[in-house]
């Protein structure tokens, strides 16, 4: 990873372990607002995405609980962890017993955080950078996705890509606290979770993450 990446995710993060799953630490962030301006002067791109790598949300949280009880839905798999940001999920996969992990971000520092993190945890996670979405789906056993709901373009994209990965046999894991794009129709619920985001954008008190499979 670029130095000047890392240096800057380590200035402006701290280490800690993740709510509710303490066995794994994330580099993460106390407030959004100033990093976000952080990486708009570090980058000179005053357009730059929010630093979505810097917290864990409810949909990687109830991911990372749901695999922590069921390992046998990764265990000795190659996972794919896609719209990864800190890469909560696929570290989860591999402590659950899963045979290789494989991140993807379209972010740069997101990359960065994801090795960080990785190697925070004795882990090692390959990292993509590139809109996989573009793509026909990788050749893994499972997909998870979490927290790739908030965005109306994005889960428009989204949902046929993660049906044409179910219709070659590649179990999908979604996550997600309940957001407004959500396909919930096309879903089947797993399981519920009591959750705490690390963020202010999304509210702070217990709130439920669920996890889902794709309907047949």
């Amino acid at each position: 990873m670029p130095a000047s990446r890392r240096a800057f995710i380590l200035r402006h993060t701290r280490l800690r372990p993740v709510p509710g799953i303490e066995e794994i630490r994330l580099h993460l962030a106390d407030e959004v607002l100033p990093l976000w301006h952080a990486v708009q002067v570090e980058t000179g791109d005053p357009d730059a995405p929010l630093p979505y790598w810097a917290f864990a949300w409810g949909g990687g949280l109830a991911i990372a609980r749901y695999l922590r009880e069921h390992p046998q839905t990764v265990e000795g798999l190659r996972v794919f962890d896609v719209g990864a940001g800190s890469g909560l999920c696929a570290i989860a996969a591999l402590q659950a017993g899963a045979s290789e992990a494989t991140s993807a971000d379209i972010d740069e520092i997101a990359v960065a955080a994801v090795q960080l993190n990785a190697r925070a945890n004795g882990r090692r996670v390959a990292v993509v950078r590139r809109d996989v979405l573009d793509e026909d789906p990788p050749d893994v056993d499972v997909i998870l996705a979490g927290d790739c709901w908030y965005d109306s373009g994005l889960a428009e994209r989204f949902l046929p890509w993660l049906r044409r990965a179910r219709d070659q046999g590649i179990h999908v894991v979604i996550g997600d606290p309940g957001r407004r794009y959500l396909p919930t129709d096309e879903l089947l619920e797993r399981a519920v979770y009591d959750v705490r985001t690390t963020t202010e954008l999304e509210d702070l008190a217990l709130k439920k993450g669920r996890v889902y499979s794709l309907r047949s």
